[in-house]
């Protein structure tokens, strides 16, 4: 068998890491959207997002478990960080927090989601959500210039109503454009 061939016949696999804000809710729509346009998706989430949206609906959604922690030997026994960098197409944060952009720009790895972007070799999406006070600070900016230079993709964040009740910038992109810079990004 050409393995080439069959790597090439396949889906292309985008792993959807979720950061802990109540932009979270927001990845199930994205999840279903990039299963549906026939792409595998995997989902990780932080213990934080897990506030905001359920594991069983990402799970329902992309057809595959949800990883949440690095020890799962049973499911993951090569540690999740590294099965699911493996041949992966695409790492798209949604949410991408203030605390997980800051992570990657310093190469923080304390949870499977920050390790999973130091292991990743593929190229990144973040789309950011926070306040707008929170997105205005230098050090985020400063973090944002570093993920840049580093080769990180963005989408977003937009101007519009945010979680704080006030108008700014720092609402997520919304799923449908996410999706359709996904689909772009692998194509």
């Amino acid at each position: 068998m050409n393995t080439t061939s069959s790597i090439s016949n396949r889906s292309p696999r985008v792993v959807v890491g979720i950061g802990g804000g109540i932009a979270a809710f927001k990845a199930a729509s994205l999840v279903s959207q990039l299963v549906q346009s026939g792409i595998e998706v995997r989902v990780v989430m932080t213990a934080a997002s897990e506030q905001f949206i359920g594991t069983n609906t990402l799970a329902a959604l992309s057809g595959h478990p949800v990883a949440t922690t690095g020890y799962a030997p049973t499911i993951w026994p090569l540690g999740p960080h590294i099965e699911l960098a493996e041949g992966c197409d695409l790492l798209c944060v949604a949410p991408a927090t203030a605390d997980l952009i800051g992570k990657f720009a310093h190469g923080i790895a304390d949870n499977l989601l920050t390790t999973l972007y130091l292991q990743a070799t593929c190229p990144v999406l973040i789309a950011p959500a926070m306040s707008n006070q929170m997105w205005s600070k230098p050090a985020v900016q400063r973090n944002i210039r570093q993920l840049a230079d580093d080769g990180v993709h963005q989408i977003g964040p937009e101007e519009g109503w945010l979680s704080c009740r006030k108008r700014g910038s720092g609402r997520m992109s919304e799923p449908d454009a996410i999706t359709q810079k996904v689909r772009s990004m692998i194509a």
